[in-house]
C-alpha cells in the first residue's frame, strides 16, 4: 500500500531549479535555505557540491516535518579551480574569455530527504557535465553577455538561451543537470520515495 502524497519542498532560491522541477508536474513549495557555502580547506569539488546539497535539504527539513525535501547544488571548475557566478558583465566576459577553446566541468548534486517515516530517509546522486567551448573572440563574447546577461550563472552562460551557441559540444548523462537540477536523477529519487510521476 503506497503512502499518501505529502508536501514536496524545493530547498533552493534558484528560479532556474524551480522552473525545472515544475516540468515534472508535481506540486511543490519553495524555501530558500540560508547556509554557509564557503569551501572547506582541502575540500574536493564533488565533496563540496554534495555537502551543500545535503545541508540545504537539512536546513529546510528542520521546519517541514512530514515533507519530502529536495536540495541541490552546482559548481563549475576549470582545470580544478572552482568558477563562481560572475556577478557583473565585465567578470562574465572575463570568464568566457578564460573558457574559450577549453572544457568547463560542472558538478551538479541532488539530495532528497524523506521525512514521512519515523526516521528521515536520505538519498542522493550527482551528475558530471563537460562543456567544451568553441574558440570565442572578444566581440562575440561581448554580444552574448549583452544579450543573455548571465551574471547569475556559474560559467557565464545560460544553456536554455543563446548560451548554447558558445559550445562545440556537451558531454553528460543528464543534460538537464547543466541548468542546476539533474532531473533524471531527481525523478528517480522521487519515484524511489513512492511518488508517481507522469
Amino acid at each position: 500500500m503506497s503512502r499518501p502524497p505529502r508536501k514536496l519542498v524545493l530547498a533552493s532560491s534558484s528560479r532556474y531549479r524551480a522552473a525545472q522541477l515544475a516540468t515534472l508536474g508535481i506540486p511543490f513549495d519553495i524555501a530558500s535555505p540560508a547556509i554557509d557555502e564557503a569551501r572547506q580547506p582541502h575540500e574536493a569539488p564533488l565533496a563540496l557540491v554534495s555537502r551543500l546539497a545535503r545541508e540545504k535539504a537539512e536546513v529546510i527539513a528542520s521546519c517541514n516535518t512530514g515533507a519530502i525535501i529536495i536540495g541541490s547544488d552546482q559548481l563549475a571548475s576549470l582545470d580544478g579551480d572552482v568558477i563562481g557566478k560572475p556577478g557583473n558583465a565585465a567578470a562574465a566576459r572575463a570568464q568566457l574569455a578564460a573558457c574559450s577553446g577549453r572544457t568547463l566541468n560542472f558538478l551538479t548534486a541532488v539530495h532528497l530527504l524523506d521525512l514521512r517515516g519515523r526516521e528521515p530517509a536520505a538519498s542522493a546522486d550527482h551528475v558530471v557535465t563537460r562543456v567544451v567551448f568553441r574558440t570565442l573572440d572578444a566581440d562575440e563574447i561581448a554580444r552574448y553577455v549583452a544579450h543573455d546577461d548571465p551574471v547569475d550563472c556559474a560559467g557565464s552562460f545560460k544553456i536554455e538561451a543563446q548560451g548554447i551557441s558558445l559550445f562545440e559540444r556537451i558531454e553528460s548523462t543528464d543534460p538537464s543537470a547543466l541548468v542546476g537540477l539533474p532531473l533524471i536523477a531527481t525523478a528517480r529519487l522521487l519515484r524511489q520515495a513512492g511518488l508517481r510521476l507522469p
